[in-house]
């Protein structure tokens, strides 16, 4: 991160008035953490500032403060619009890309396409959140406790708590700094990585019921039956897929879940810097790090299924 680019930044967040911040279609921890941080921050130095999900802020994140305030649709007019973690504009929700190429953007995919005016793009950083927290204090902006809360939600679920590969001294010292606001770390890391509705745990059987493996790959199958069997109102997997990669002797995992209108989203996860699943995933239109991926392909489970799992046993 260059001392211009910082200027840069700074500059652009003084003169905007009305800001829009937004993340990927089918938002994680790491996402709506880090536009929520960034927003609180903006918003405790005097902007105006509206958080936009267009399909609705997943539940596993609706105990953050200031999560009551993520809307569907933008009600204003704005003048400056950022966007957070999101490694292309095709993966900005349709609703949205109407606003034209975003003022700001900040991701740490390896894969981001620089699509923005200004691009703070740092592919070794654990989480966007991450590089939100190391560049705060050169753009004026404090951790406040709700602030620190949301960015340590995208450090913690984005390393699945601190474990993925990519995990460095950095991201933990940036940890502490956040966790001196007065943050009780065990009950975030229970909110984020662990709870679960009853509905999400029900979920999770119908896919371990039809569980699978060849060698070393391990895969399940959710689809639009078991999702109404049970009433799960997610078109995710319920973080089935980091059930999976805790597997032994299975360090390649996958979880198939069916979406209406014909398509496939698949989630990859690897243990092991050997195997490179966004590679796999890049295949397929999708996209993500070596360890953690996911594509959403346009055909049948019948079609799908079996070229993912084709192309993915190559890499092992």
């Amino acid at each position: 991160m260059t001392t211009a680019l910082d200027a840069s930044i700074k500059k652009r967040l003084g003169d905007a008035n009305r800001i829009l911040i937004t993340g990927h279609i089918r938002p994680d921890g790491d996402a709506v953490g880090s536009m929520l941080g960034l927003a609180l921050a903006l918003e405790n130095v005097g902007k105006d500032v509206q958080m936009v999900l267009p399909a609705g802020l997943p539940y596993a994140f609706s105990h953050l403060k200031g999560s009551e305030f993520i809307q569907k649709e933008v009600e204003e007019e704005v003048d400056t619009f950022i966007v957070v973690d999101c490694a292309d504009f095709k993966r900005i929700h349709e609703d949205l890309q109407s606003f034209g190429a975003p003022d700001i953007n900040i991701d740490h995919h390896i894969t981001n396409e620089n699509y923005a005016k200004i691009n703070l793009v740092e592919a070794d950083s654990v989480a966007t959140a991450s590089i939100l927290t190391e560049h705060f204090p050169a753009w004026g902006l404090e951790f406040t406790k709700p602030v620190a809360e949301a960015l340590l939600t995208g450090l913690i679920t984005d390393t699945l708590g601190f474990r993925t590969l990519n995990m460095n001294p950095k991201a933990f010292r940036q940890a502490a700094i956040l966790m001196e606001t007065g943050i009780d770390l065990p009950d975030l890391y229970y909110q984020a990585m662990i709870r679960r509705t009853f509905k999400a745990a029900r979920y999770w059987g119908a896919g371990l019921a039809n569980l699978e493996r060849d060698g070393q790959m391990v895969w399940a199958v959710l689809s639009l039956k078991d999702r109404k069997a049970v009433r799960y109102r997610g078109n995710d997997d319920a973080d089935l897929i980091n059930i999976l990669s805790s597997i032994d002797k299975s360090p390649v995992a996958l979880v198939f879940v069916e979406q209406p209108k014909g398509m496939v989203k698949v989630s990859w996860r690897a243990r092991g810097e050997q195997w490179d699943v966004a590679q796999v995933a890049a295949g397929f239109g999708g996209g993500g790090h070596r360890a953690a991926a996911g594509a959403t392909i346009e055909g049948s489970l019948d079609e799908i299924k079996p070229k993912v799992l084709s192309a993915t046993r190559e890499i092992l």
